[in-house]
């Protein structure tokens, strides 16, 4: 069994796995998967939340880069998009990450709960976003010029919490860059694995990471990751719509509750 500096036992270690896969299914279709696998480690006797929160990184990184490679051999991204919005996300979590260090997570969650209902309320209301290309794209530069400030706010988010990271960037890249859920997830993930890796920098040399356990959750993460990338190309936008849907309120009624018990 793996020897780790806590006692969790080997059910502990199944269910976890199977929490992390199912974190990594969830993710590769519309984000969110953060929901599933950070509560889980956070309910590991005697892991302390910082560890938790840095320990998910390197599960997550590994889940997405299996993602973002998926969608890329069966989506193909615009890559002189995704790389450079991939740059100012992996700044702006390492940024967050300094910043998370500091200050409280329940500081910056009335405003994140704005955010979702905004997200929950527009998706709603325009139904064909992220359903049709739009017939004439904006330019290249037009593209980046909106998605670099918004990329490196997202990735800031990424790094001081987390969860629902996803589920802003498929929604945002969408709207922002006139094109389909399902490519805008293509691009999400890479700029996804930009984000965990840039708090995972911050987090490593302060030996928050607990490296055994973060990489079995990581290769439960891969798992979920390919299956979900392959999940969402087969079953199209509207899916991924769906499932957006469900992960937002999923996260709203979530932080409702850490609020009202607070």
């Amino acid at each position: 069994m793996l020897e780790l500096g806590f006692d969790i036992g080997a059910e502990g270690l199944v269910l976890l796995c199977l929490a992390a896969l199912l974190a990594g299914w969830v993710d590769a279709i519309v984000g969110g998967g953060g929901l599933i696998q950070l509560p889980a480690l956070l309910l590991v006797p005697g892991f302390a939340p910082v560890h938790a929160v840095a320990t998910n990184k390197l599960g997550s990184m590994m889940g997405t880069l299996t993602s973002a490679t998926t969608y890329y051999r069966r989506v193909r991204p615009d890559l002189h998009t995704a790389a450079p919005l991939a740059g100012v996300a992996f700044v702006g979590s390492l940024g967050g990450a300094v910043v998370a260090s500091h200050l409280p997570a329940a500081v910056f969650t009335p405003i994140i709960m704005v955010a979702l209902v905004a997200v929950l309320l527009f998706t709603l209301a325009r139904p064909r976003i992220g359903t049709a290309f739009e017939e004439t794209p904006p330019p290249a530069a037009t593209v980046l010029a909106r998605t670099l400030p918004f990329g490196a706010l997202v990735g800031f988010y990424d790094g001081v919490l987390g969860p629902g990271t996803g589920s802003f960037l498929v929604l945002g890249l969408a709207v922002l860059m006139h094109t389909t859920f399902l490519r805008a997830t293509a691009v999400t993930k890479i700029v996804n694995a930009a984000t965990n890796l840039g708090a995972l920098v911050y987090f490593a040399p302060l030996g928050l990471v607990e490296w055994r356990l973060g990489f079995l959750i990581g290769a439960a993460n891969m798992v979920g990751g390919y299956l979900g990338a392959r999940t969402a190309v087969r079953l199209g936008n509207r899916f991924v719509r769906g499932v957006l849907l469900v992960v937002v309120t999923a996260l709203l009624v979530r932080l409702g509750i850490q609020v009202l018990s607070s």
